[in-house]
């Protein structure tokens, strides 16, 4: 007999996890009330804690030799599902019992952003923007880091954050470190930026790519790097002004929260995989669809020019207190 529940096989990395977020509330409006299951990996774990209809959130990583695979039939095999949902064309929904099944494959590919590829995975009849369920926890956890770095006086307004992503996974995605370090001190000498302090996020193990971008901010930096779990980064990309990063997850995160977004791109598919929203912007080393160049292209110059640009789109050369 199906049971009605729901198996969602998320993407295992940050940023494709957060493409394919719009896929939770998509599935409560077509199965109205019907729990899901979500397998995901352990560092994208937390995004899903708050999402609406989520009951079990199964966190399997990614092993040498294939062994998840094992791993997540032996925790999905026991339940008959109502569906199953895989945005990573496995063959696990071919080997467990369910009704109705929907896999990603490359058939959904057909040049299209990679939101309107997981909109047609589900067959909705409106594109399936990316969401995040930023909880109490996670702004609690991201605030226990940046105020006391921020040490404002009692009674001063917050100033305004420019959070900085200078890391990225794949090779060839980082702009070079030491051109950070150079841009923060560009952005400290404009006036736009007169005030404002810089923020450095990342995961475990990015200190070393964040470390030009800090040591220039000096003691208007804020470190973020490796502080809280993706969903405590969520929050603190979220509670800044502005976002400048590499291609990575925490771009997409950051378009995703809202935070007006400037992704870099190097020699990968910005026209695919650039930040959605309507508060974004992408630079690209190359700005030809299916040409190429690399991200050492892209000049302090050029990104400089470009932070203006997000700044005065959505700021305001007037504003100093960090209001869209």
């Amino acid at each position: 007999m199906t049971t009605d529940k729901i198996l969602f096989i998320s993407p295992n990395r940050i940023g494709d996890s957060t493409i394919a977020s719009g896929v939770v509330r998509e599935l409560g409006r077509q199965f109205p009330g019907v729990p899901i299951t979500v397998v995901t990996s352990g560092p994208t774990a937390a995004f899903f804690r708050s999402a609406p209809g989520v009951e079990r959130i199964i966190p399997i990583n990614k092993k040498k030799n294939k062994s998840h695979w094992p791993e997540m039939w032996q925790q999905v095999v026991g339940t008959s599902w109502r569906l199953v949902v895989d945005t990573r064309g496995s063959t696990i929904p071919f080997l467990i019992r369910a009704k109705e099944r929907r896999v990603y494959s490359r058939r959904f590919e057909t040049g299209q952003n990679k939101v309107e590829v997981i909109t047609a995975l589900l067959r909705a009849d409106h594109p399936l923007e990316p969401e995040l369920y930023i909880d109490d926890r996670a702004r609690a956890e991201a605030a226990a880091v940046i105020d006391p770095q921020l040490a404002t006086p009692p009674g001063q307004p917050r100033p305004p954050i420019i959070a900085l992503a200078p890391i990225a996974v794949q090779p060839g995605k980082s702009w070079p470190a030491d051109r950070w370090g150079q841009l923060v001190e560009r952005l400290k000498a404009e006036p736009r930026f007169d005030g404002w302090r810089f923020m450095a996020v990342g995961g475990p193990g990015d200190d070393a790519p964040s470390a030009p971008a800090l040591a220039a901010a000096g003691p208007r930096g804020i470190d973020f790097v490796g502080k809280g779990d993706i969903l405590a980064s969520a929050a603190a990309i979220q509670s800044a002004t502005l976002f400048v990063g590499n291609d990575s997850g925490l771009m997409h995160v950051s378009a995703a929260a809202g935070t007006p977004t400037l992704g870099l791109f190097g020699p990968t598919q910005w026209w695919l995989y650039g930040p959605r929203g309507p508060r974004t912007r992408t630079l690209a080393a190359n700005r030809e669809i299916n040409k190429y160049a690399p991200i050492e292209d892209l000049s302090v110059d050029q990104v400089f020019e470009a932070v203006l640009d997000l700044h005065d789109a959505y700021v305001g050369q007037a504003s100093g207190d960090g209001a869209a």
